[in-house]
Formats: C-alpha cells, sequence, structure tokens
C-alpha cells in the first residue's frame, strides 16, 4: 500500500530558521532533525550519502525549493525534513537561493513510493501561493498543516 506523504511529515522535522549559510551546513541541520527523532540509523552516514549525491548530481534550486536526498538502507521508511532559509542558501552549480530545503531519505525497495512523494511535493511547492504561506508560516505545526492541505490528503 502505498505511503500518504501527510504520514511523512511531522513538525519535528522543520526548522523555520536554519542558520546556515552553506548548503552542506544546511543539510547537516535537518539531518540532524531527523535523527534526534530516531529516523536514521547512522546520521554521520547518511549525512555523507546527501553530501556525496549532491556532489555528483547537484540539486536544482526551482522556485526556491530543492530536495536534496539519498536512496540507502540507513533509513527503513522514507524520511523527511524540512528547513527554512528566508534569505536563502546558495545551491548547486548555478548556486541559485533554495528558501525551502527538503531533505529526503529514501530506503532502496521503496523507489515506487518516492517517486510519489517527491512528485507530490513538487506539485505543491510549485503554487506560488503555496510556497508563500510556506514562506510566512509562523511555527512548524503551520507549515505541516499547510502542506497536508495542499496535497490534499
Amino acid at each position: 500500500m502505498p505511503i500518504a506523504l501527510s504520514d511523512l511529515l511531522s513538525e519535528k522535522h522543520v526548522t523555520l530558521a536554519v542558520r546556515s549559510r552553506k548548503a552542506a551546513n544546511a543539510i547537516r541541520d535537518i539531518v540532524q532533525l531527523l535523527a534526534e527523532d530516531g529516523k536514521i540509523a547512522k546520521p554521520d552516514e547518511f549525512l555523507e550519502q546527501v553530501l556525496a549525491r549532491e556532489q555528483a548530481h547537484p540539486s536544482l534550486v526551482e522556485n526556491g525549493v530543492v530536495f536534496p536526498h539519498a536512496r540507502t538502507d540507513l533509513v527503513s521508511e522514507i524520511v523527511v525534513g524540512l528547513g527554512r532559509s528566508l534569505p536563502g542558501i546558495p545551491f548547486g552549480q548555478a548556486q541559485d537561493r533554495a528558501h525551502l530545503i527538503f531533505v529526503i531519505g529514501i530506503p532502496e525497495r521503496l523507489v515506487n513510493d518516492y517517486l510519489v512523494c517527491i512528485g507530490t511535493l513538487v506539485r505543491v511547492i510549485r503554487n506560488d501561493a503555496t510556497r508563500s504561506d510556506l514562506m510566512r508560516a509562523e511555527t512548524p505545526r503551520q507549515v505541516i498543516d499547510l502542506l497536508v492541505r495542499a496535497i490534499g490528503e
């Protein structure tokens, strides 16, 4: 049975004030949120995998949003962490600024569920009003509620 994206979202995995100014450090901060909740078996190895993927295939920033991720057996289920940076953090070869950073971990066996997850997030984030609302949200709970409402689950 496919997983509902709303089941993957938790306010414990959201930070509204990423302080880092470098992509690798921002990703580390978001991975730490997931690790504190016990969602990643070996956070340091997971971080290395995400950063290695970013090095080999930099994520593209679209509409101020980026999705660094790793397919790995260091997670037993799809995990999603979200960081927001009001000034933005340069990502990828073009060094475009990302304001919303979704860090995603995908078990090797759940490729189809990953495609549904990322496809849904991309569809939701393309909506200008949703992005604006996410940038104005004052609490992680508001972020989750906005995403769940936009997803329509």
